[in-house]
This record gives C-alpha cells, sequence and structure tokens, in this order.
C-alpha cells in the first residue's frame, strides 16, 4: 500500500490522555484532537479549563474525568466508569511528579508517592485498558519516559527510576502485545519548559549548562511534543513497537 497523508488521521479514534490539565498533556491531548481523535482527559484537579477551550477552537470534543493516579489500589475501579462508555483505540500515559532531594535525605514517603504515580498506576492503566485493545486486536499505548530513562540526574532518584521503569515496561509489553495488535512506544522529552522544570530554569548555573548541552540551542516547549504523539498513534507507526522516541533537540546526540 502507497503512502498517504490520512495515515496520520486519528479521525473515528478515542484517546485518553492522563494529566491532560497542563504542559505536554495539554499540547498531547490538542494534538491528537487536531488529528481527529475524540479526548477523553484525565487529571486529578477539575481545572481542565484551559485544555478543554484549546480542544474546542479545534471544534474537537472531549470528556473529563477526575481521577487521583496516586490511588492505585481503587484505579481499576475508577476506570470502569470510562471502559463502560468508551472502547479505548489510544492510551497516552503522561501523568508524572517529580521530588528533588539528595539521594542519601530522599524522603521514603516522597519516594512511594512519584512510583505510584510514574510506574505503578501506569502498569495498572496499561493492564486495564490493554486488556480491552487485545480483545479487539488494535490499540496504540504511548508512554511518557524522559531523559532520565538513559541518564540519571541529580538529586532526583526516585523520578529517575520511575523513568527508567517506563522504558522498561514499554519494551516488556511490546514484546507480550505486538502480535495482538497493540502497538506500545515511548516518548522522552528533552528538557521541555513545563511546572516540572520551573526550578531548573529558575536557578541560573543550572539553565546556563543545560541550553550549551541542547544542539538546538533552546529549552523545548510542550507542542514540540505533539507531532511524535500523532505518529505513534496513527497508522502511520503500526510497525513501531518498543521504540523510546528521543524528542531532546539533539541532547542525547552530543
Amino acid at each position: 500500500m502507497s503512502f498517504q497523508l490520512d495515515f496520520f488521521s486519528l479521525k473515528g479514534k478515542t484517546a485518553l490522555v492522563t494529566g491532560a490539565r497542563t504542559g505536554i498533556g495539554q499540547a498531547i491531548s490538542v494534538g491528537l484532537a487536531a488529528a481527529g481523535a475524540h479526548l477523553i482527559l484525565v487529571g486529578h484537579q477539575d481545572n481542565m479549563q484551559e485544555t478543554q477551550n484549546k480542544i474546542a477552537e479545534l471544534q474537537g470534543t472531549y470528556e473529563t474525568f477526575l481521577i487521583d493516579l496516586s490511588d492505585v489500589e481503587n484505579l481499576k475501579a475508577n476506570l470502569q466508569p470510562i471502559l463502560e462508555k468508551y472502547s479505548i483505540d489510544i492510551l497516552v500515559n503522561n501523568a508524572g511528579v517529580i521530588y528533588r532531594e539528595p539521594a542519601a535525605a530522599h524522603n521514603v514517603n516522597e519516594w512511594n508517592r512519584v512510583m505510584d504515580v510514574n510506574i505503578n498506576s501506569v502498569f495498572t492503566l496499561c493492564q486495564t485498558i490493554g486488556n480491552q485493545m487485545i480483545e479487539k486486536k488494535s490499540g496504540k499505548i504511548i508512554n511518557i519516559a524522559s531523559l532520565l530513562s538513559f541518564q540519571g540526574g541529580i538529586n532526583v532518584p526516585s523520578y529517575t527510576a520511575s523513568k527508567h521503569a517506563i522504558a522498561g515496561l514499554t519494551k516488556a509489553l511490546a514484546n507480550e502485545w505486538a502480535s495482538q495488535g497493540v502497538q506500545v512506544n515511548a516518548i522522552a522529552p528533552g528538557y521541555i519548559s513545563t511546572n516540572n522544570t520551573e526550578a531548573l530554569r529558575n536557578d541560573e548555573v543550572r539553565n546556563q549548562s543545560i541550553l550549551e548541552r541542547i544542539p538546538a540551542g533552546r529549552w523545548g516547549q510542550a507542542d514540540d511534543l505533539a507531532g511524535a504523539a500523532v505518529f505513534l498513534a496513527s497508522r502511520a507507526s503500526d510497525y513501531v513497537s518498543g521504540h523510546v522516541l528521543v524528542v531532546d533537540g539533539g541532547w542525547m546526540g552530543r
């Protein structure tokens, strides 16, 4: 079959995005909506208005569900109202938290919170929605990894461990589910200007050292991730499985 531009169309597809309120989650949600998908916006705070407005401006459609992803024990039950109403074609596991403290003093409660949101909830979402996808022999799962899926970072041991786990989980699920028509991949953003990186951008020394390492010469913007997400969510990536796509302005190539 020859290449067609509609390989990137998401018309008729339903996409669930976690952490859709701001930043990368918002940009990916809007990008998927622009490609034609109906969006299920998932977050733990009742203020998705900005994301909703951006989708509405595109004449896109959406529904919002408030779910606390840190409550892993009840997550499957909390997902049931969504699964009873929708057949999910695209799952984007974007929600994440970060806690900054040196490893020698790293608070164990914060470690557990980061793990619950960043990896334990992701596995539960993948398993729960993945079973629906396996049943219909079709689906796309996109996990949001990080440069810290490859590197160690400084003062973020819990975040680094969780993002290494995301890369491993992505590959493990891809190995099992590709033959079932479900592609599981990840996007590893570079240094993106979001709430999670505000502390780094406010540190003049760290900010300068980061900029000097990025060949593109700038921090990434959340919108820089939208195209990669549309690709991995669409027919164009049907033979892409278990891949961690780095979107980093050239950081990892330096």
